[in-house]
């Protein structure tokens, strides 16, 4: 199982860095790195070395100036041996007792050979085949049946191998646990009203957090925190600063523990009010405060408890002696709690709560004092040294107190010898022997932690070995060549040089350096040959063979060496190498010194091997952005030599330089800009363009001097609108084209002017009586050339001479509406509508004829009848009133039951230029009164004289019955009853017989007057008849329904007869076996 730390003080002691993990190994490289300390960090050894991406050709051949470069040894990693290095080191755990009894403390290291592991509990070694409840997985401890009285404490492993031992940092393991409370009775609290009062929560034993809750007669009722009572998380108690007759009642302490949630009940403790009076006012008595000494873990969350009795109910503060309380601090509970989330060693110092009523006040006063674990500094890292050499390892750590080192070889506390100093965190060991390799770890603690920091110590002693040997080395005539000798070897060799059997001796062309490399100087063919290297020490010696081969220089031509294109072209650059013939050549491309990448810029660049010792670049579509120095480098394994061509590409001008508004006004800008690349092509012009909230993006604009020569930096834009905010930019254009434009200016916005615009569509008409409603189309911001901006409607009667004006001083108003009740209905004006704004008056639009509204209609329709339709429906008729003033724009019919008053009536209206209307939903048999009035936007006109029309009786109730039908031939004949009309019912004038076919809406229809009828039935469906009675009074109802059905491609013989009877209120089907007529049309 996963154990993690859940508290403050389990955070603070279990966050300490992890240790790194030291497994990467440099490997040395020449004699030179075995003489000094060679360190390097113990850091993850999954990771590789990070190679440069060289071209091809470097990875196959030396150059003369370091013949020995391929003797570095890239042994595999997973073949290096190295001691151990911590992956996971055991952390703080805590355990719930009453979950699953296994507890695993976890611990891996690596290390080559694979490391053996140990435990120890308390400082004691784990003897795991003693002890049933431990084994070990891995590095891994599994303790089975835990248990806090065998298992409790602090816990370390160690990593082992044939290298040496590191020790793990310390990791706590706890328990935590909750026992129930005692069921004892608790005896009862009796105070006065007004008095202060502790109910004692007295927790069962437990471990580690808990947290505190009061239950208020049953449960769940909580008591709730406020001014007046107060739960401390320090005691568990609760305190009521003033008592109340409703704190009356049964108080029961709730424990949780946060880690195993378990939760635990008190008895109840009851609270009464004495009856022997009410407690008068008294001073602040704090009852709940913090320590006088706090200590605090930096980065935890501090909280700090202050709570007072008194009456009235006291009023906590807090302040900060000699500085500010945090701002990050908050107050919590009423301000009984201070929190400090994330204290840090600034938040140290004295703190005080004061607790005041009227009756006086009180204050306590404590100190926070802020620790922290030590944090490495300067960590130590592997080193392999010499033998006889010095090792000084420094490590440094700050922590508050100031932490103190201390040193471990191979798990152990480290032997003083008259070899090794300490002083602080710094270890010195004179002339290093074997017996000092080892895993060393410099610890760094204080009282609240400790620190490991682990580093291996490896001490060398080997002959000499060269690899690779021999060593082949082409040299150029004429150069210098140098033959490096860097065998592996500890303590360092002693070195000398022979030329076959021959010692060299130093002379000013030959010389031995100080890192015995040999030197040879101004080289020429005389100097080929074999030279041997001898290392020796007292493990041994080891010869090192290099051959040497001095070659002719090598040449190389690149042409065209300069080249002018247009932008667009193509271009292809030839590089021809000569250069001696026992060597091969490679080649490489450089664009502005950097290799081309032909797979990414493949699309322009194309290489080219015409012979072996000539390539061709090829570049196609040239862009302005290939413009440069293009380089040529061949390389042979004697030297490496290069050589550059120029490209120069005209294209379109590149933006001009930053844009300035050197003058504004009303209408004029002027622009002064500096002078981009013309790109080998002389600029010839500027165009200036602009951009207003109001342009679709950038437009032109009229320039003075037009054109604008390439020769010229500033020129003026002409032609803009007033009080417009505008961004300018330049574009320059030469004989090959325009290039992009230059960065837009800042914005600026031309000077105000008088409106030079007026409305549009000056028009108008309607409204009320006695109004002149004139409209027009707003002029766009755009052209209203300053503040202040307005109209200016002007108007006169038709044939009058002096206008009136009236101002509208809103730049979005469309419309303006005059009244006089002096002028008639429908008078023609002249209206014209102008501008203004702050600096004067703008043009007035055209003079146009708008008339004025119109009056209600002042005549009653004529000529107005109604007749009956049926016995729900009347319609009637008119005609409008005479042409004039008042044009009705619909009518309004009233119509009301001559028993009824017309305000009861009932009304229906028609729009535009109907005169006619259906009244339906009437009652049958009944005279109704219609009267027709004409309105308009204005209002109503009179209506006309009342006239009468009476509905028809309503149709026969009874069905037709009794139906009978005969199938002969093609034919359905069908008959019927005939319908008698009631008294109150109008007579029947005829019947209606409907014909559909099943699953469809339209019936065929035929009318007849007697009650009998001959049908024609198309072939195959299914047919539905139906027979209503007629009168003047509309339809009747319907008789029941006849269901005939057919069938197609059968005909029936002319003899066939079939009478059927349909009894009453029922719905028969007649099938008939075959068609009786071709389909007939309908």
């Amino acid at each position: 199982m996963a154990l993690s730390v859940i508290s403050d003080f389990a955070e603070a002691v279990g966050g300490r860095p992890v240790p790194y993990a030291a497994v990467l190994r440099m490997k040395p490289d020449s004699s030179s790195s075995w003489l000094g300390s060679r360190s390097r960090p113990r850091q993850d050894r999954g990771g590789g070395l990070a190679t440069p991406d060289w071209p091809p050709f470097y990875s196959h051949h030396l150059s003369a100036a370091s013949p020995l470069g391929s003797q570095e040894d890239y042994r595999s990693e997973e073949n290096e041996e190295f001691g151990p290095v911590f992956i996971q080191e055991p952390d703080d755990a805590i355990f719930a007792l009453d979950s699953e009894k296994r507890v695993m403390m976890n611990c891996e290291a690596r290390g080559n050979p694979h490391p053996t592991y140990s435990w120890f509990i308390n400082g004691t070694q784990v003897d795991v085949g003693a002890d049933y409840r431990y084994n070990l997985i891995g590095g891994n401890l599994i303790i089975t049946n835990a248990s806090e009285i065998a298992d409790f404490g602090s816990y370390q492993c160690t990593a082992e191998n044939s290298f040496g031992t590191i020790l793990s940092r310390d990791a706590l393991l706890q328990f935590a646990y909750l026992e129930a409370f005692s069921g004892k009775t608790r005896g009862g609290v009796s105070v006065r009203e007004g008095q202060g009062v502790v109910l004692m929560c007295t927790p069962p034993p437990h471990s580690l957090e808990i947290i505190y809750s009061w239950v208020f007669n049953e449960f769940p009722s909580f008591v709730a925190e406020d001014s007046r009572r107060f739960i401390s998380q320090e005691t568990g108690n609760l305190y009521i600063s003033k008592v109340q007759p409703s704190d009356v009642g049964s108080y029961i302490c709730l424990v949780k523990n946060t880690v195993t949630n378990t939760r635990v009940l008190s008895p109840p403790t009851p609270l009464t009010l004495k009856t022997d009076g009410v407690m008068g006012e008294y001073e602040p008595k704090i009852e709940v405060h913090f320590l006088p000494s706090v200590l605090a873990a930096r980065g935890v969350t501090m909280r700090l408890e202050c709570f007072a009795l008194g009456n009235p109910v006291p009023t906590i503060t807090w302040r900060r002696i000699n500085g500010n309380i945090p701002k990050k601090a908050r107050l919590r509970k009423s301000q009984a709690i201070l929190e400090i989330p994330n204290v840090q060693l600034e938040d140290s110092g004295t703190y005080e709560c004061k607790a005041e009523n009227p009756r006086g006040a009180t204050s306590f006063k404590g100190h926070l004092q802020v620790y922290t674990i030590p944090q490495w500094i300067k960590m130590i890292n592997d080193t392999q040294l010499d033998s006889g050499e010095m090792l000084r390892w420094e490590c440094k750590a700050t922590g508050r107190p100031r932490p103190t080192y201390r040193w471990l070889l191979n798990g152990s506390p480290l032997t003083f010898e008259g070899r090794t100093e300490i002083i602080n965190g710094e270890l010195t060991i004179h002339k290093v022997q074997q017996t000092d390799s080892g895993m060393y770890q410099c610890v760094a603690e204080n009282k609240y932690g400790a620190i490991y920091s682990n580093a291996e110590l490896k001490i060398l002693a080997s002959a000499p070995v060269f690899i690779p040997n021999p060593v082949r080395v082409i040299a150029t005539l004429g150069k210098d060549i140098s033959l490096e000798c860097k065998p592996r070897a500890s303590p360092k060799p002693w070195i000398t040089w022979k030329r076959g059997d021959r010692r060299i001796n130093p002379s000013k062309r030959i010389m031995l350096l100080r890192n015995s490399t040999l030197r040879i100087v101004n080289s020429s063919r005389a100097d080929e040959g074999n030279y041997v290297c001898r290392a020796e020490n007292q493990f041994g010696s080891a010869e090192m063979t290099a051959m040497l081969w001095v070659k002719e220089a090598m040449r190389v031509e690149l042409s065209p060496s300069r080249v002018e294109v247009t932008v667009g072209e193509s271009v292809v650059l030839s590089c021809k190498a000569t250069h001696d013939t026992s060597l091969d050549v490679a080649f490489q491309w450089l664009f502005n010194q950097r290799p081309i990448n032909f797979q990414q810029d493949g699309g322009h660049f194309e290489y080219i091997q015409t012979q072996s010792s000539t390539v061709d670049l090829m570049i196609r579509s040239i862009l302005l952005k290939h413009a440069g120095k293009y380089g040529c480098r061949a390389q042979t394994s004697a030297d490496t030599v290069f050589a550059e061509a120029e490209l120069l590409v005209r294209g379109p001008p590149g933006p001009p330089g930053v844009v300035i508004v050197e003058e504004i006004t009303d209408t004029t800008a002027t622009l002064s800009w500096t002078r981009g690349l013309d790109n080998h092509s002389p600029i010839s012009t500027y165009n200036l363009q602009a951009r207003s909230p109001f342009s679709l993006g950038w437009q032109t604009v009229r320039t003075d001097p037009d054109p604008v020569t390439g020769d010229m930096e500033s020129a003026m834009a002409v032609e803009l609108n007033p009080w417009v905010e505008y961004e300018f930019r330049v574009v320059a254009s030469n004989a090959i084209g325009t290039g992009d434009p230059s960065a837009p200016s800042r914005g600026v916005r031309t000077k105000e002017a008088v409106p030079s615009v007026a409305p549009a569509n000056v028009s108008g008409g309607n409204g009320r009586r006695h109004e002149l409603v004139i409209s027009w189309e707003p002029v766009s911001e755009e052209f209203q050339n300053g503040e202040g901006f307005g109209y200016i409607v002007a108007f006169r009667a038709n044939g009058t001479r002096g206008w009136k004006e009236k101002m509208v001083t809103s730049a979005d108003s469309t419309t303006y509406k005059y009244r006089d009740e002096t002028f008639p209905p429908l008078t023609p004006f002249e209206v014209k509508v102008g501008v203004y704004n702050n600096k004067g008056d703008g043009p007035f639009s055209k003079v146009v004829i708008v008339f004025s509204a119109e009056g209600e209609p002042r005549e009653p329709p004529s000529d107005v009848k109604a007749a009956s339709v049926s016995s729900s429906e009347i319609r009637v008729t008119w005609k409008p009133p005479n042409p004039g003033p008042g044009r009705p724009r619909g009518y309004e019919v009233s119509y009301w039951k001559d028993t009824e008053v017309e305000e009861s009536g009932k009304k229906r209206t028609t729009v535009k230029n109907e005169t006619s209307v259906v009244l339906a939903g009437l009652e049958g048999n009944s005279l109704y009164l219609i009267t027709v009035k004409g309105f308009n936007s204005i209002g109503q006109g009179p209506a006309s004289a009342a006239i009468t029309a009476k509905t028809r009786k309503a149709p026969p109730a009874q069905p037709p019955s009794n139906l009978m039908w005969i199938q002969e031939g093609n034919n359905v004949s069908l008959s019927w009853d005939p319908v008698k009309a009631k008294h109150n019912e109008s007579d029947v004038i005829g019947y209606l017989v409907f014909l559909r076919q099943e699953g469809r809406g339209h019936n065929q229809v035929t009318r007849t007057i007697n009650p009998s009828t001959l049908l024609s039935l198309p072939e195959g469906g299914t047919y539905i008849i139906e027979v209503r009675a007629v009168s003047e009074g509309g339809e009747g109802a319907v008789s029941s329904q006849i269901r005939v059905v057919t069938s197609s491609g059968v005909r029936a013989k002319s003899s066939q007869c079939s009478v059927h009877r349909l009894p009453p209120n029922l719905s028969w089907t007649l099938l008939l076996p075959a068609v009786l007529v071709p389909s007939v049309s309908w």
